[in-house]
């Protein structure tokens, strides 16, 4: 790396000047220092360099003709090209005007095996007959790493020749539509998975998760067709995903260790979706945590928590999360079935560490004021039996000051002996806060009792 920040100047340098100026002003002496490093050498420093720049540098001699055609990782990004559109690259005869030209003429003289390609840009400088094209001859190069990131109006179809990649171990795709061939049988290599905004049949992404059985990482988000989460990877240690989910069920992928859950339900829909409430004597809850044995960092976001409260709600798991040391909750207090689901959470949680809690100030409708302040109350009343052990980090945000957030957060100082720090942030909008303002929060927070000596709260101005 020191080596690349000292000739990548220099070879900079050359690549403004003409063929005839460079000769004047660069020593033969120090091009034939760049030119005879080894080849290990020269790959590191061009893949260092923005893929624009490495393909540049074949004009600098006849020894540089080749080299950026045998770099096995090639990323191609439009807002990278948008910056650069001050020159243009001449070899012989063949001239780049635009980014799909610069992308035919890489893959045309390039001479090894393509290891990871990456594309980003919109429609307005390839199109899709490109793609397809650049698609197939992925397909014969034995790629292992594909991202395909397409800022489209409508979806683009991944052609037949993607799913004969079995070498495939990361997958990328962004607005993509995703119609695997009815012979498809999973990527047999691959271990990490990321759809973003993706048209996928259910079906077909149940049969890509469970037909690919080194599958370690999974990224779900905004995919339409996919509304049953049923995973079945028994290898998955990663997962996060956000979308609107009928059901979550993880009863085959027992081996996560890291997971950012994200339900939402559709705009029009008031209340709880049927669809999320479980048979008489279940409970969503214990279904979740049942198959999490070896989770250690957790994030439960916008109305997952809703879902995980639904059904029989015990004090404490059956199975505790041995392992769970860092966790993020979003909260919504107008929901009385909110704080007691955190709690069982907490006390079935003896390793946890750090502590996120994001206030959600979504209003329920179907809800009477007065019956969820006195749940509230309730909840909190008895609930200073749990000690929170291990806890040393905490952090508060979007507060409003409203008394059950109040009571919360002394519960939190009232049962962590090992607390170090917590940060609380007030609302980004200052509509949120109360009537009376930060002053009078600070002087309540203040005067918390703390079970930590060295407890220090922080509270951030708003």
């Amino acid at each position: 790396m020191i080596m690349f920040v000292v000739l990548y100047p220099t070879i900079y340098t050359l690549l403004q000047c003409s063929d005839r100026v460079k000769s004047l002003l660069i020593p033969k002496m120090e091009m034939d220092r760049i030119s005879s490093l080894p080849n290990d050498v020269t790959e590191k420093i061009l893949s260092c360099m923005p893929l624009r720049d490495a393909v540049r540098t074949s004009v600098l001699s006849s020894k540089w003709r080749y080299k950026s055609a045998m770099l096995q990782d090639l990323e191609f990004d439009e807002c990278v090209w948008r910056r650069s559109q001050d020159w243009e690259f001449h070899d012989d005869d063949y001239q780049i005007h635009t980014f799909g030209n610069m992308i035919d003429h890489v893959l045309l003289v390039h001479i090894v095996p393509i290891r990871k390609f990456k594309l980003c840009c919109t429609m307005d400088e390839v199109a899709t007959r490109d793609i397809d094209r650049w698609m197939t001859h992925l397909s014969r190069n034995s790629i292992k790493e594909l991202t395909i990131k397409l800022w489209v109006d409508h979806e683009y179809n991944i052609p037949f020749s993607l799913f004969s990649c079995q070498g495939l171990s990361h997958l990328e795709l962004l607005k993509c539509l995703l119609k695997p061939p009815s012979t498809f049988k999973g990527f047999k290599s691959l271990k990490s998975l990321q759809l973003h905004a993706v048209d996928v049949a259910q079906d077909a992404f149940d049969n890509l998760v469970r037909c690919s059985p080194l599958l370690e990482r999974l990224t779900l988000r905004y995919c339409d067709g996919v509304t049953n989460l049923i995973i079945d990877a028994p290898n998955l240690q990663y997962v996060h995903v956000l979308g609107v989910f009928n059901v979550i069920n993880l009863e085959n992928a027992s081996s996560i260790t890291e997971a950012e859950i994200c339900m939402i339900i559709h705009n029009d829909e008031i209340g709880v979706p049927a669809s999320w409430i479980p048979a008489c004597n279940s409970s969503n809850l214990l279904k979740i945590f049942d198959h999490l044995p070896h989770i250690r960092r957790l994030g439960i976001k916008w109305r997952f928590l809703e879902y995980l409260s639904l059904g029989s709600l015990p004090e404490k798991l059956d199975k505790p999360c041995q392992y769970l040391n860092a966790l993020s909750i979003d909260i919504c207090f107008d929901d009385p079935d909110a704080i007691p689901t955190a709690l069982c959470l907490l006390r079935s949680s003896p390793a946890l560490q750090e502590l996120e809690i994001v206030m959600d100030r979504r209003e329920k409708l179907e809800r009477i004021h007065s019956v969820v302040e006195e749940v509230k109350s309730s909840c909190l009343d008895v609930s200073y039996n749990c000690t929170l052990s291990q806890l040393r980090l905490v952090k508060i945000t979007e507060i409003s000051g409203v008394k059950a957030e109040l009571d919360f957060i002394r519960f939190l100082l009232l049962s962590s002996p090992l607390l170090e720090r917590m940060t609380i942030t007030p609302p980004r909008f200052p509509e949120r806060a109360t009537v009376d303002g930060f002053p009078k929060l600070v002087k309540e927070l203040l005067q918390f009792k703390r079970e930590s000596k060295h407890a220090e709260i922080i509270l951030l101005d708003p």
